[in-house]
């Protein structure tokens, strides 16, 4: 019971990156679809989706210069 409950825990934040990502109009990465990638390959396309969402121009955003 304890690895199902587990197991979901795992799917649930699997499925928040995959939403997050569907957002922002993200459904591949390096030719790969994000339906078949796992937790942490997710976290690391992400990262990266944010970052390019950042105004760098945008005087607040300085430190990405």
């Amino acid at each position: 019971m304890k690895t199902d409950k587990k197991q979901l825990h795992q799917e649930m934040k699997r499925n928040f990156v995959i939403e997050r990502l569907e957002k922002l109009g993200v459904t591949t990465h390096d030719h790969k679809s994000i339906y078949i990638m796992d937790y942490q390959e997710l976290l690391a396309v992400l990262v990266l989706a944010e970052m390019r969402q950042v105004d760098i121009e945008h005087p607040e955003h300085k430190w990405f210069r």
